[in-house]
């Protein structure tokens, strides 16, 4: 019997945690939010300065740092892979303070020296031992690949690969360099974001982490954002684009994405030349996001620069088309991707437990 709506409860919260480590085969701790309380028994303290690997119960523990190892380059001319991923989906199962393994969905975004990993667990899924390493890239080339015994990746989405042998570009590429940085918010109080155009510039959540490929998208250092209101940072015309990305990201477990526009140069440091809203360019960047209890991990890669948006009469901007994906740039957009490949494309269901 299904109760009246009145009278329906919401389903408590996942136990999830926010989590940094170094990007290395230490996997050192560096940073781990309360939520690890409540998913593994372990307070914070306890897991500082450990080995991230050495909670995964699995088999393939050791294996887990080669994930986000640089690769190899064939000779010393070979430019970066452009498409390489930022983003993966795993599932393991961590083990609690009493040893029991508790299979989680763990989301790693790698960053310049370290790895975000945002971690929910499902403690009421039975116990199934996960042999291999299986990986979801959720950028990049977004493939699924199986770490093996010696660290070597190996794609299985061949219908990708014979694709790219016969001369096909793969439906997801760059021509230029992508620039990427993983910022980690406070949990956004949303009932005080206005999602709605108002004219007033809202503070949002502060920025608690952010790595240093942040000065490569806009002119800012990421010491000097630290505890920044992160809507500071958002062109004026994309606020409630943001804040709306915001509330989504508030009511649903899964990764999202979003475009938006970043201020070229925004007014962080008091005193510092100011540029005014009308005159800053803007960056547009696509945002995958992930939400725990405890804060907000975003991967953010930049598209393009574009001037700003002129206003109409009344003084309010005339919105660009930022959300459509300029053919210049060479590539689709994620959310595009995931909408029009669907039959080679399995990413729109990384969020189904196997």
């Amino acid at each position: 019997m299904t109760l009246p709506e009145d009278q329906q409860t919401e389903e408590p919260p996942r136990p999830s945690f926010l989590g940094i480590h170094s990007r290395d085969m230490e996997t050192k701790i560096l940073y781990i939010s309360s939520g690890c309380r409540n998913a593994m028994g372990f307070t914070p303290a306890q897991m500082m300065a450990s080995e991230a690997k050495s909670y995964i119960y699995d088999s393939f523990n050791s294996l887990y740092p080669t994930i986000y190892t640089d690769k190899a380059r064939e000779s010393e001319d070979d430019e970066d892979d452009d498409d390489e991923s930022s983003a993966y989906c795993i599932y393991m199962n961590l083990h609690t303070t009493a040893n029991i393994p508790v299979l989680h969905r763990v989301i790693s975004m790698r960053a310049d020296n370290c790895v975000v990993v945002v971690a929910t667990a499902f403690p009421e899924r039975p116990f199934r031992d996960l042999r291999e390493l299986q990986v979801q890239t959720l950028d990049g080339k977004l493939q699924k690949m199986t770490i093996n015994a010696r660290g070597q990746q190996a794609p299985i989405d061949k219908r990708r690969k014979q694709a790219m042998q016969s001369g096909r570009s793969p439906l997801y590429f760059s021509r230029s360099r992508q620039i990427k940085a993983v910022l980690v918010l406070e949990h956004p109080d949303i009932t005080e974001i206005e999602t709605e155009e108002t004219g007033r510039r809202p503070a949002g959540p502060h920025i608690a982490f952010c790595t240093s490929s942040i000065s490569r998208l806009i002119d800012v250092d990421n010491s000097d954002v630290h505890s920044f209101p992160f809507l500071k940072l958002v062109a004026p015309e994309d606020l409630a684009h943001v804040a709306a990305f915001f509330e989504r990201l508030s009511k649903s477990s899964d990764v999202l994405f979003e475009t938006f526009s970043l201020l070229q140069r925004p007014n962080v440091i008091e005193g510092d030349v100011f540029v005014a809203d009308q005159e800053n360019p803007r960056v547009v960047v696509e945002a995958l996001g992930a939400n725990v209890q405890d804060g907000i991990a975003i991967l953010i890669r930049k598209l393009r620069v574009i001037p700003p948006p002129k206003r109409d009469s009344l003084g309010n901007y005339i919105h660009s088309k930022i959300h459509e994906v300029s053919e210049e740039n060479g590539y689709l957009s994620l959310s595009e991707f995931i909408s029009s490949d669907c039959n080679t494309s399995d990413a729109e269901g990384w969020a189904e437990l196997p």
